[in-house]
């Protein structure tokens, strides 16, 4: 071997250790991220979508919308925005079941705006700034799951969210699932840190088509929803409330 092959190999490791070691310290900031909630007085709280299926939110989502509502009930601030379209054959949008469910359960109709055109959360909220941003309202609070916290922050911020998150405590999603996937954002983080989280996200779209189909899609509770029309009845009068993702 000889001494600039040596040299080569020698640089390339430790370019492969600081690499390890960086996503590795984003895993820490991840996960400590995820204990800390910060709400605080804004104006408007943001609920990232995840799965719904057939017109009934999953139980992540579920969760979020609960935690939202609370946030709401303590004056936290005085609108709520639900995120989120639908996968391919849904017949309803993640924004507007989350939208019947917290008016089901007594938040005001005209305090719930929703945004029914995203896919991920980079879209979610660029989506939801698009009709925010011209009503003055940048000062916001995020609801996701814990693993979710510190990159839903980064990205906000990245597109001029003056944001805080405060996550959901009772999220089904636990122990080993959990922790795998305070391991993906770890790597999300990283790569969004060093690229800006529009452009990843952009890649891991690239990424997601190349996959098998009916591969689950996301890293916070999105996938591909249930048809099963049994879930909720088709013939169910739907509650409504403002949807201004036409502005988007």
């Amino acid at each position: 071997m000889t001494p600039l092959v040596r040299r080569g190999i020698v640089a390339l490791g430790v370019v492969v250790a600081v690499l390890v070691g960086y996503v590795a310290l984003s895993v820490v900031q991840v996960r400590r991220a995820a204990r800390i909630d910060g709400a605080r007085p804004a104006d408007a709280i943001i609920v990232l979508g995840a799965a719904q299926y057939d017109g009934k939110p999953s139980p992540v989502f579920a969760a979020r919308l609960d935690h939202a509502r609370a946030l709401y009930a303590e004056g936290i601030a005085p609108r709520i925005v639900v995120t989120g379209g639908g996968q391919p054959g849904d017949r309803f949008t993640e924004a507007a079941v989350g939208a019947d469910y917290l008016a089901e359960r007594g938040v005001p109709a005209d305090a719930i705006l929703r945004e029914t055109t995203s896919r991920n959360s980079w879209e979610s909220l660029r989506a939801a700034a698009r009709f925010l941003f011209p009503a003055g309202v940048r000062r916001v609070v995020l609801v996701s799951d814990p693993f979710h916290s510190l990159r839903a922050r980064l990205t906000a911020e990245e597109i001029g969210f003056d944001a805080t998150t405060s996550p959901t405590r009772v999220s089904p999603i636990r122990g080993v699932a959990e922790w795998r996937r305070f391991g993906g954002e770890g790597l999300r983080v990283a790569v969004g840190r060093l690229f800006g989280f529009g452009r990843a996200t952009r890649l891991q779209e690239r990424r997601d088509a190349a996959a098998p189909p009916g591969r689950v899609r996301g890293s916070h509770g999105r996938g591909a929803a249930s048809r099963d029309p049994s879930m909720r009845p088709a013939s169910r009068e739907r509650l409504s409330s403002p949807d201004l993702s036409g502005v988007v």
